[in-house]
């Protein structure tokens, strides 16, 4: 009788560890891959599912996408320069039984894979191409990569460059770059200002040619300028080459009319007056 109860409870015990092992809870974001005697059986969708213990195995398989860092590779370029280069990958599931049954470890396979796809990528393009077209980078490497992965069941959705690593040789060596071609452009600018200002300055000029009274306005309001400090002493820089001008046209008048006698006047002759000699 006893032997007979003691069978009795682990016959119950196996039947609710079979019944417990029998269901299984797939969730949302998750799909179910059963194979029964190892050969795919049916895909569970979303719910409370059951299986046959010891004869089905179901493979959990999330469809959320996964965040992947790529880390840091040394890479060369194409101009031999040696850069780090660390990216990101986002990709998912979208087909689970491919995911199970056409490779072993899926996060694994695209890490690798998306390591020598960065190395390779970068290693065909110029450091200026690298630090400045970030966008077509992304887009090569993000295309091959769905390619490579499309018999996995799996999508990458982004490949994002997250860090460039520069030797401090090469980041000397632009900053130079970067001193030198901001000075070129303001020589650049300075140019175009003095030649506007000359510009500017020959039409006053031709302004003034044309108006001499606007040249004695602008000395005026130079003077009015000047006075608001209260100075002593105003050095003044006065028309050089028109009072030049004046004062010689001034000098002739006079000399002309010293040399022509008026009408009925007589020119008398200067002799030199001899003093004696001293004794």
């Amino acid at each position: 009788m006893v032997a007979q109860i003691i069978i009795l409870i682990i016959v119950v015990v196996l039947v609710l560890a079979l019944l417990v092992a029998s269901v299984k809870v797939v969730k949302q974001y998750e799909r179910g891959v059963v194979l029964r005697f190892g050969r795919l059986h049916v895909t569970k969708e979303p719910g409370l599912r059951f299986i046959i213990p010891l004869v089905d195995m179901m493979h959990r398989v999330s469809y959320r996408i996964v965040t992947m860092p790529i880390q840091s590779q040394g890479i060369i370029t194409r101009d031999n320069v040696s850069v780090g280069v660390s990216a990101v990958a986002y990709y998912r599931i979208v087909d689970p039984v491919k995911s199970v049954l056409a490779i072993e470890d899926v996060g694994a396979a695209i890490d690798q894979i998306a390591q020598t796809t960065l190395r390779k990528v970068i290693g065909q393009h110029t450091l200026d191409e690298t630090l400045a077209e970030t966008e077509t980078l992304n887009l090569n490497i993000r295309e091959i990569l769905d390619h490579n992965t499309l018999d996995w069941g799996v999508e990458v959705t982004l490949v994002e460059l997250k860090d460039i690593l520069l030797p401090d040789s090469m980041k000397r060596a632009m900053a130079r770059q970067a001193e030198a071609e901001r000075e070129k452009r303001a020589k650049i600018i300075n140019a175009e200002g003095e030649a506007l200002a000359a510009a500017a300055l020959g039409d006053a000029s031709d302004v003034m040619m044309a108006h001499p009274v606007a040249l004695q306005l602008r000395n005026l309001q130079s003077l009015v300028e000047i006075g608001v400090d209260k100075n002593t002493v105003v050095v003044f820089p006065a028309p050089l080459m028109s009072t030049i001008a004046e004062l010689g046209g001034f000098l002739a008048r006079e000399a002309a009319a010293g040399a022509v006698p008026p009408d009925g006047a007589s020119v008398v002759p200067l002799t030199p007056h001899v003093l004696p000699e001293a004794v």
